[in-house]
């Protein structure tokens, strides 16, 4: 069916994992936590498409199994390798245990574990016999912070396969480690890399790709501090060069918001049957929704790299699906829509309670009307001042709005609740709405 925006099949989901487009279909696995709405011992769930906009879900992929992942099987990525699928992950296992939750650490004490798995088919994984750690946990200091360094991202280089994980610095300054393998079984330590002009006092979800000619960096940033003082965890962009012959990297010292919205945590890309880098992101929920589910994902967008720029465009297949002229958003199905028109400053769209205007030559979302949030969620989000022009492109669900100005120079993307299906507009401000034909795939 058409959802555009894969949600949690139940209880509570997070990271995007082992994102790949393998044997004609995408395969996205995610953390989930299949006993309740809430953060506790993570698996791996398992989602399919053709298209990336039709979903299916596929029940549950990684479970603890090991000394090594006993108390879960954390973030990683997949690759392919002579039709197998090889998927990195990592394992955790508490070295004390809140007594009053077993599904969580106690103090912070736990033990990562980088790890291994691998698939004939890319649906079935053994695993009570099929796993093997890879990377042991960090013992020297010097290198990184033993409880935070996780997430390993593998990609193929021209001579061998490449690793990187999020990690930190004595809990100061947040870094990447980076490992080397000919096999992807055997994986050697090869450097690390960090900059001061980036913030965050650890990494974590790190992803590195090269699009355009230029090397781009994905992580998420643990300890940003925002105008309240208050240090939150957001998900940043920066062009960033490797070399593999010495497998060094550097990192430019100018980043952007990968989403300016702020509840977009811990994207991953692939690429996709086109050739095209394509990135999804978990959406931190603040509470469950009335179905007793939290947590989904966004709907796919292309990374571009322009003029010195790092854009984030709507996947033309969302687009596609999304072009039967509607004249309300009543008539949407499924309650999916789309929205294009031009903002300019003074001019505002209205959805249902959420206001998005353009003023100063930024654009603003405002949800502050839809509702209780928790702290860390902000309610009115905005961008840096907009090159591009005017152009606007809304995608509206039940649960999120999508905001991409200008074909993706900036997004902003907000979890909602007690969205109204109404839309109004400043005078003179055309709009264009569309939503799916049907809901079958």
């Amino acid at each position: 069916m058409h959802q555009i925006h894969l949600k949690a099949p139940n209880n509570w989901i997070n990271d995007p994992n082992g994102f790949i487009y393998y044997k004609g279909q995408y395969h996205l696995f995610y953390q989930y936590f299949p006993y309740a709405p809430q953060w506790g011992t993570m698996h791996w769930g398992h989602a399919v498409s053709d298209d990336l906009v039709n979903w299916e879900h596929c029940g549950i992929a990684l479970y603890p199994t090991k000394w090594a992942d006993r108390n879960g099987c954390f973030s990683g990525s997949a690759v392919e390798l002579d039709g197998k699928m090889y998927v990195f992950y990592t394992g955790v296992r508490y070295l004390e245990v809140d007594p009053e939750n077993i599904h969580k650490p106690f103090n912070e004490q736990f033990e990562p574990t980088q790890m291994m798995i691998t698939s004939e088919d890319g649906f079935h994984f053994d695993n009570w016999n099929g796993k093997r750690a890879i990377i042991p946990p960090i013992e020297n200091i010097a290198i990184g912070n033993r409880i935070h360094t996780r997430d390993p991202k593998v990609w193929r280089g021209k001579n061998g396969w490449y690793l990187i994980l999020g990690s930190s610095l004595e809990c100061k300054q947040g870094q990447v480690l980076l490992y080397r393998s000919s096999d992807l079984t055997h994986w050697e330590y090869a450097g690390k890399a960090m900059s001061e002009a980036l913030p965050g006092w650890g990494w974590e979800c790190p992803d590195y790709f090269e699009v355009d000619s230029a090397g781009i960096l994905l992580f998420s940033a643990m300890g940003i501090e925002e105008p309240d003082g208050k240090p939150q965890s957001h998900s940043l962009c920066c062009t960033a060069s490797f070399d593999e012959e010495s497998c060094r990297m550097s990192f430019a010292d100018q980043y952007q918001l990968v989403d300016y919205g702020k509840d977009l945590y811990a994207p991953q890309t692939t690429t996709d049957a086109q050739g095209r880098r394509v990135m999804v992101a978990w959406l931190r929920m603040p509470h469950p929704t009335e179905e007793g589910w939290i947590g989904m994902f966004t709907a796919p967008r292309v990374v571009e790299y322009k003029d010195g720029h790092i854009y984030f465009r709507l996947h033309p297949s969302i687009r596609q699906a999304l072009q039967k002229p509607i004249d309300c958003a009543g008539q949407a199905d499924s309650g999916i829509y789309c929205i294009r028109t031009a903002l300019h400053d003074g001019e505002e769209l209205n959805i249902g309670g959420y206001r998005i205007y353009r003023a100063d030559g930024r654009l603003y979302a405002d949800r502050s009307a839809l509702g209780e949030h928790s702290e860390g969620h902000q309610m009115v989000s905005q961008t840096p001042p907009m090159q591009d022009g005017y152009e606007i492109e809304v995608i509206v669900d039940k649960n999120v709005v999508e905001i991409f100005a200008n074909d993706g120079e900036y997004v902003i993307t907000h979890v909602v609740y007690e969205l109204e299906p109404q839309v109004t507009a400043s005078k003179g401000v055309e709009l264009q709405m569309y939503t799916t034909d049907s809901m079958e795939g």
